[in-house]
């Protein structure tokens, strides 16, 4: 068989602001099921990291265990990773974080990982405002083990072996927003025009960033009575506005009405643009955005788009004062104090 030979009048790939073609942020095949709803937020990360310009090899990909915290291995594989034990990723991220603060932290869980065993770790992860991304891979089973109910399965949703869910759900949303989160989105997999402008929002944001992404498990969970199937997600999905994403390295005019957008500047200069739909929503206001999501739950709608963001939040780094040069560039004479300054501080404690 004779290879065949690519014509030189081919047109060269189209490559982004770092000459990066959308190849060089791909991974390793996928071996998850045919349709699962994780493959397509895996392409949204690629396409919003291509986009944006993000430089692999200064991400740091982060997992814990299940079919999510498989997905870092089917993106940018260029970059540094690390497969936590379940439920424990998030101190592996902090560790990561506060040595390396030149990396942008994508961590990628799902919602048994998040919310039943790690849950703990959840809730100090965001109350410390560590700077990353947190990806929620939603689809309310454990898709490892048979597709028993997880903790965020709606109470009343039915099992593929027809069992009912009667325990009450957790909103991670809701939950991220109470403990102080400054930046919580959701969406659904199938939705990636406004996934993709969410991803690179928060990748452009300097404190902890929570995404909750609904994505149907194809095996266990896409069944007509279940609340976390395509079919339920797209008869219930409310967006609360449409959002467009400005890069700090472009200048563009958004041409939308008068008094019908809401702009949100980044802390790397980047904005979001937020063009309201049918109803009046505000999310840097904290409390309406928590009222907005419970009674969303009440009403069995589900509710797409930033429902919080707070700009002047304090984030873990600039809290520790951490300095500048990354701690794992920092050389000896700068890591190990000097017998004079151990001896000072022994004196002071005298």
């Amino acid at each position: 068989m004779v290879d065949a030979v690519k014509s030189p009048d081919a047109p060269a790939p189209k490559t982004n602001r770092l000459g990066l073609t959308l190849a060089d942020y791909k991974g390793a095949p996928s071996t998850l099921c045919d349709g699962c709803g994780h493959d397509a937020i895996t392409s949204q990360i690629i396409k919003a990291c291509y986009d944006v310009g993000i430089d692999p090899h200064k991400v740091a990909k982060l997992s814990g265990i299940g079919c999510s915290s498989k997905t870092p291995a089917y993106f940018l594989s260029r970059s540094h990773g690390f497969n936590a034990v379940h439920g424990r990723m998030p101190s592996v991220a902090t560790g990561v974080g506060m040595a390396n603060t030149e990396l942008l932290l994508l961590a990628v869980s799902g919602d048994g990982d998040t919310a039943s065993i790690g849950m703990g770790q959840f809730c100090h992860l965001v109350r410390r405002n560590i700077p990353m991304v947190y990806v929620v891979e939603n689809n309310g089973v454990y898709g490892l083990t048979k597709g028993q109910f997880s903790a965020t399965a709606e109470k009343g949703a039915k099992a593929k072996s027809g069992v009912l869910n009667e325990l009450q759900s957790i909103d991670l949303c809701s939950l991220a927003i109470e403990l102080g989160c400054g930046f919580v989105g959701r969406s659904f997999a199938g939705d990636p025009k406004q996934l993709v402008a969410l991803l690179k929002a928060a990748m452009s944001h300097k404190g902890t960033c929570i995404l909750d992404v609904i994505s149907p498990c194809v095996t266990f969970n896409n069944h007509e009575a279940s609340t976390k199937s395509y079919k339920y997600a797209k008869e219930h999905e409310i967006p609360l506005h449409e959002l467009g994403y400005i890069p700090f390295f472009e200048q563009i005019t958004v041409d939308y009405e008068p008094g019908s957008v809401q702009e949100v500047a980044l802390h790397d200069g980047s904005k979001v643009t937020l063009k309201k739909t049918e109803r009046e929503y505000d999310p840097t206001n904290r409390e309406k955005a928590i009222a907005t999501i419970h009674q969303a739950n009440k009403d069995k709608q589900f509710l797409t788009g930033l429902l919080y963001i707070d700009e002047e939040k304090e984030n873990f780094v600039d809290i520790m004062n951490v300095v500048d040069t990354p701690l794992s560039h920092l050389q000896q004479d700068r890591l190990r104090p000097p017998k004079s300054a151990l001896d000072a501080i022994m004196k002071s404690l005298m």
